[in-house]
């Protein structure tokens, strides 16, 4: 047997020594590019390489056959390549049978066409929005170099919120708190908007990503960084929204299962969304590749945490709903 093992691909043949991760929830960051200059993004432009479709739906297909219910997509911003995800959440549905399909975007981009052709295979859109007051947007840049008041990306969002809601998309809202809107009074805004979940993220430094130059990174937030006491009065201010999910910096370190967007040629053929990484020591690390190790070896050195995992609320009821009537 141990003759079988020295050269069996570890794709095929799999010998864990500890308890296997069932990797339920995945993040894919499929694309790096952005049309907004945030400048917390700790996923920055540093390529603009995408996998090709085929090799995508290959290595979620793995993924499936390993334990996986839920997708989401991420970025950059997702909507950039709008056929290429709305055709890997079609994949994740009708072929993967997924239980559901989830995308993190800016807002900006997302179109009414899009919505009806691919709107059915996603369960759930989380739209980034910060700051209600179009000053504070502007000031960190979460808007395109046209909306250089901040003020389009609000109404971006009460848009697609509505659209959503046409199509029995479930919303999320997710917000970085920084030192320019840690002492802004949300209620009003989110109590309208409605969402189902308001994701509250006390924003995050990691080297290479949003630390300066010297480590790499293209942006630069440590002049937006908060205390643990700044983020606590936030979120005691907004403690009657039953919607708010708070993620302080502990709970999102280790948290989160990531793929990246980087590719691996293995076993005769390439294939990116292999990368799990992990968020330790205030940066991000490439780990091994699953068709190299397989997944279970992978996801001994990602750095993820299950219990983390279930402590800051990643299960929960993820399935899109029927269509909404809209009070606003």
């Amino acid at each position: 047997m141990n003759v079988l093992r020295s050269w069996l691909p570890s794709i095929f043949v799999s010998y864990p020594t500890e308890k296997e991760i069932t990797p339920t929830s995945v993040n894919w960051f499929p694309n790096r590019r952005c049309n907004y200059e945030c400048e917390f993004c700790f996923h920055t432009t540093k390529s603009t390489f995408i996998l090709p479709l085929d090799q995508g739906k290959a290595g979620l297909r793995l993924l499936t056959q390993t334990g996986m219910k839920k997708l989401n997509i991420s970025g950059g911003e997702p909507f950039l390549n709008p056929r290429y995800i709305g055709e890997i959440f079609k994949f994740c549905k009708e072929d993967l049978q997924l239980e559901a399909c989830s995308v993190v975007c800016n807002g900006s981009k997302v179109t009414e066409k899009w919505m009806d052709e691919y709107g059915r295979y996603l369960d759930v859109m989380a739209i980034s929005c910060d700051s209600f007051v179009p000053e504070t947007n502007a000031k960190q840049g979460r808007g395109d170099k046209v909306d250089v008041e901040g003020e389009g990306h609000i109404s971006n969002v009460r848009d697609v919120v509505a659209l959503c809601k046409r199509h029995g998309i479930k919303v999320k809202i997710n917000s970085v708190i920084t030192i320019n809107n840690w002492d802004e009074d949300m209620n009003e805004p989110i109590a309208e908007l409605a969402p189902f979940r308001w994701k509250v993220f006390q924003v995050l430094l990691l080297d290479g990503e949003n630390t300066g130059s010297a480590t790499g990174s293209i942006r630069d937030a440590r002049h937006l960084t908060i205390t643990t006491e700044q983020f606590k009065a936030f979120v005691d201010r907004h403690r009657s929204q039953a919607c708010l999910v708070p993620e302080d910096n502990d709970a999102m370190r280790d948290s989160y299962l990531q793929m990246d967007e980087k590719m691996r040629h293995v076993f005769g053929f390439y294939i990116a969304v292999e990368i799990f990484m992990n968020c330790r020591d205030g940066g991000k690390t490439a780990g091994a590749s699953i068709l190299d190790v397989g997944v279970q070896e992978a996801l001994k050195g990602s750095g993820f945490d299950p219990e983390m995992f279930v402590e800051r609320g990643g299960v929960y009821d993820w399935k899109r709903e029927k269509p909404a009537e809209l009070d606003w």
